[in-house]
């Protein structure tokens, strides 16, 4: 049994790996300030003995005696890091360094939830771990992709001066239940606008594409990914590659739904392409998603019923 931390561990994919963390044996302690992340998320592990709820800014130091740290922490949807970008920055940078701090003094290995907006709109495709990423330092998605960036820099440094254990999972959009419903992430707002039969709004001329992961296949991928013995940069997603026009057609037909789908102007910065090149998570830690969309999107209608 280890006792591991899960930063933002109320949050969507936090709570998913609670939960995993749990039915694993492990003792767990999820940390959130639950400005995106819910206790409705964790409710049902509250009465768990091994499981422990702390509401803390990780920008502020925790002092803890963990095995491992899977820092999670940090909004991932536009609308929300957008929302305070400088806030973004710093639980990326001083959150980051913070759990780092809580690493090298506790001997844990530690996981960072980077993501695929490193590679920003990426000239190379697919991407692969070793593309540097077309990132523009000061637009309106920089405080979250530059953000990641730096806490990159602080693990390989960390790393390299203090010899701390370290992990990086450059995660793709994931989506499952649990999400917020207004997040403003493309599955999540085109299943509530289908259930609503409303518009379906796609920004540009709906050819950018994306390759979406469910959860349970992304919280597998991190658990390999900590168990491995890989201290370098792992993508891991989904590398079915679909355009949003047809995301779109295909959530309207699940629901049955009389939305109908209308062009806007596209968002600044925002990627034509992204799809994962995941060989590198299947030679070191032989995992590869299982879920495809069409089951994904089964398994994940039923949750924004709730809410629509």
């Amino acid at each position: 049994m280890k006792r591991i931390l899960v930063t933002g561990g109320a949050g969507f994919i936090g709570s998913h790996l609670c939960e995993q963390l749990l039915s694993a044996g492990h003792d767990v302690i999820a940390v959130d300030n639950l400005f995106t992340g819910s206790k409705r998320n964790i409710q049902h592990l509250m009465d768990d003995p091994h499981f422990e709820f702390i509401r803390h800014d990780i920008t502020e130091r925790l002092l803890l005696e963990v095995d491992e740290i899977y820092h999670l922490a940090c909004p991932a949807s536009p609308i929300h890091y957008q929302m305070n970008p400088i806030k973004t920055t710093k639980v990326n940078f001083i959150g980051t360094l913070n759990m780092l701090g809580l690493a090298k003094r506790t001997g844990a290995k530690m996981l960072l939830a980077s993501t695929s907006e490193i590679y920003g709109d990426p000239l190379v495709h697919p991407q692969t771990e070793d593309y540097q990423g077309n990132v523009n330092t000061t637009g309106p998605r920089a405080c979250y992709d530059e953000g990641k960036r730096v806490a990159e820099t602080l693990m390989t440094d960390y790393k390299r001066q203090h010899g701390v254990d370290i992990r990086i999972a450059r995660i793709f959009n994931t989506y499952g239940p649990r999400m917020q419903p207004n997040d403003g992430r493309v599955i999540s707002n085109f299943i509530m606008a289908a259930l609503r039969n409303n518009n379906i709004e796609i920004y540009g001329d709906g050819s950018q594409t994306r390759s979406f992961c469910f959860v349970n296949d992304t919280v597998r991928g991190l658990i390999a990914l900590m168990n491995s013995a890989c201290d370098t940069p792992v993508n891991i997603g989904n590398p079915d590659e679909r355009n949003i026009s047809d995301i779109a057609k295909l959530i309207i037909g699940r629901i049955d739904s009389a939305s109908k789908i209308i062009l806007t102007s596209p968002l600044p910065d925002d990627p034509k392409k992204r799809q994962p090149n995941i060989d590198k998570a299947w030679k070191v830690m032989k995992w590869k998603p299982r879920v495809n969309l069409e089951d994904g999107l089964s398994r994940t209608i039923p949750y924004f019923r709730f809410f629509a």
